[in-house]
C-alpha cells in the first residue's frame, strides 16, 4: 500500500512506471518545459501552497512538477475517482515530494477525505476541476479562506458553477477561468476531447465506428471536437442540442439535429458532454435498440440517468473491463461505460500530452499572475489575461517550428486609422 504521512495512493512500488510515463509525456509538452524551466530560476510562487484538485494524470503530474520548481508547495487529490493514474500517483510522492491524495476507483467517501486531506495544507490557491475544493472550502472549510489569494478552474462545468457563485454575491476569492482561455477551449476542449473520447470508447468496446449512427448530446467545443472525430473514422453522426445557436452551427457544420428522443430510436453508441443533469433518461432508455452503448465525456457522472436504468432492468453484469450491461425486460440489453464517468479518463489515458500543454501552461501563468495581483483583484471570475493566452500560443508555435507574418507599420497605422478611409 502506499499510505502515509502527506499522502495516500495505491502502491508506491508503481513510482518507477510512473516516472517513466511522466518524462514521455513531457517531450510532448514544450511550453510548460519552458515555463518550468523559468520557474526554476525565478522561483514566482515561493512560499505559496497550493492545493490542486485535478484528474491525475502524467500531464498533470508534469504541472505539478512547475509549480513546485516556482517554488510553490503542491498538494493534490482527484478531481474524479476513475482517472487517477495510479503510478503517476506513486512517483509525485517518491520521486518528487509532492503530496497526492488518489487512487483509481476510490469509493465517494474516499473521494472527498481525499479533497480534505489536500486542502490541510491550509493553502493560499485551489486549483480546481470542476470546483470541488472551492465548494468544500465555502461550506464545510472556511476556516481555509482567511489565507487565500485566489484559484484557477480548469473546465466549463466549474466555471458555470463559479461564475454563478460570482453573481450571487457567495464567492469569497477571486478564480482565473483557465477554461476560458482560448489556447484552452479551442484546443483542449475541442481537439483533445475529440480524440480521447473516442479513445476511450474504442478501448473499452473494441467497436467498430465506421458506420455506426453516434449520437453526440451537446454541441459546445467538446462536443464539436467528438461529432467531428467520430464523423472522420466514418460514422453517421447525430447531435443534439438545447440551444438553437450551436444547433444551426452543427447543421451547417453538415450534421443531423434531433431531439434526444429521435436519437434515442436510431443511435447505436451515445455520448453526452452538455454538463447537465439526466441529459439520457428513463424516456431514452425504453427507446433504444438492443446492444445500444452509452456513456458519457461531461464533468460529473450526472448526464446519464443510470438509477432510472437501474430501475427498469432485470439484471446487471460486467461483461468487459468499464463495461456494464443492463439487461431490461423484454431482452434488450443496454451498455453503460465507466459507470457514466468521464469515458477518455476511465477507459483510456485523457487528453495527448500535447494539447495539454497548453491548458496547463495557461494554469501555471494564471498561478504567478494570481501570486502577483491576487490581493488586488474582486471576489468574482476572471478571464486569462490576453497577454498570457497570446504568450502561449506563441511559445507553441515556436516550439512546432512555424512562423507567422508581422503587421508592417503602414498596416498598423491603416487597422488604427479612421482618417485613411477605403
Amino acid at each position: 500500500m502506499g499510505r502515509g504521512n502527506g499522502y495516500d495512493v495505491k502502491d508506491l512500488k508503481l513510482a518507477t512506471a510512473g516516472r517513466n510515463r511522466i518524462e514521455w509525456a513531457k517531450k510532448d509538452m514544450p511550453v510548460l518545459r519552458s515555463i518550468g524551466e523559468r520557474f526554476a530560476k525565478e522561483k514566482p510562487l515561493k512560499g505559496i501552497r497550493i492545493a490542486a484538485c485535478l484528474h491525475v494524470t502524467t500531464e498533470t503530474a508534469a504541472l505539478a512538477q512547475v509549480l513546485s520548481a516556482g517554488g510553490a508547495k503542491v498538494s493534490l487529490c482527484a478531481s474524479n475517482p476513475l482517472s487517477t493514474q495510479d503510478d503517476v500517483a506513486a512517483s509525485l510522492v517518491r520521486h518528487d515530494g509532492i503530496g497526492a491524495f488518489a487512487i483509481k476507483g476510490e469509493n465517494r467517501n474516499t473521494y472527498y477525505s481525499h479533497i480534505l486531506k489536500a486542502l490541510a495544507i491550509a493553502p493560499h490557491m485551489t486549483m480546481d476541476d470542476g470546483a470541488d475544493l472551492v465548494s468544500v472550502v465555502h461550506t464545510k472549510k472556511k476556516e481555509y479562506l482567511k489565507g487565500m489569494i485566489g484559484g484557477t478552474e480548469e473546465t466549463t462545468t466549474g466555471v458555470i458553477r463559479l461564475t454563478a457563485m460570482g453573481e450571487k454575491g457567495v464567492l469569497r476569492y477571486p478564480i482565473v477561468a483557465v477554461n476560458e482561455a482560448k489556447t484552452k477551449h479551442l484546443f483542449d476542449n475541442r481537439y483533445g476531447t475529440g480524440q480521447s473520447t473516442l479513445d476511450g470508447i474504442l478501448r473499452a468496446t473494441n467497436r467498430l465506428i465506421a458506420g455506426s449512427c453516434f449520437v453526440v448530446a451537446g454541441y459546445g467545443w467538446c462536443g464539436r471536437g467528438l461529432a467531428m472525430r467520430a464523423k472522420g473514422m466514418g460514422a453517421r453522426v447525430l447531435v443534439t442540442e438545447i440551444d438553437p445557436l450551436p444547433a444551426l452551427e452543427a447543421l451547417m457544420d453538415g450534421f443531423d439535429v434531433v431531439p434526444m428522443a429521435v436519437a434515442a430510436k436510431v443511435g447505436d453508441i451515445f455520448c453526452t458532454l452538455t454538463g447537465n443533469l439526466n441529459v439520457i433518461r428513463r424516456e431514452h432508455f425504453v427507446k433504444m435498440k438492443d446492444g445500444a452503448i452509452v456513456c458519457n465525456s461531461g464533468h460529473f457522472n450526472v448526464e446519464i440517468d443510470i438509477p432510472a436504468l437501474a430501475r427498469i432492468a432485470k439484471s446487471v453484469r460486467t461483461v468487459r473491463p468499464f463495461v456494464e450491461e443492463y439487461l431490461l425486460r423484454d431482452g434488450r440489453a443496454i451498455h453503460i461505460l465507466a459507470e457514466g464517468r468521464l469515458i477518455n479518463l476511465a477507459a483510456a489515458e485523457g487528453h495527448p500530452s500535447n494539447v495539454m500543454d497548453m491548458s496547463f501552461a495557461n494554469q501555471a501563468l494564471s498561478a504567478e499572475y494570481l501570486a502577483r495581483h491576487g490581493k488586488t483583484l474582486e471576489n468574482k471570475v476572471y478571464t486569462v489575461p490576453d497577454a498570457i493566452d497570446r504568450e502561449i500560443a506563441r511559445l507553441k508555435l515556436n516550439a512546432t517550428g512555424v512562423r507567422i507574418d508581422r503587421l508592417t507599420p503602414e498596416q498598423k497605422k491603416y487597422l488604427a486609422s479612421w482618417e485613411m478611409g477605403t
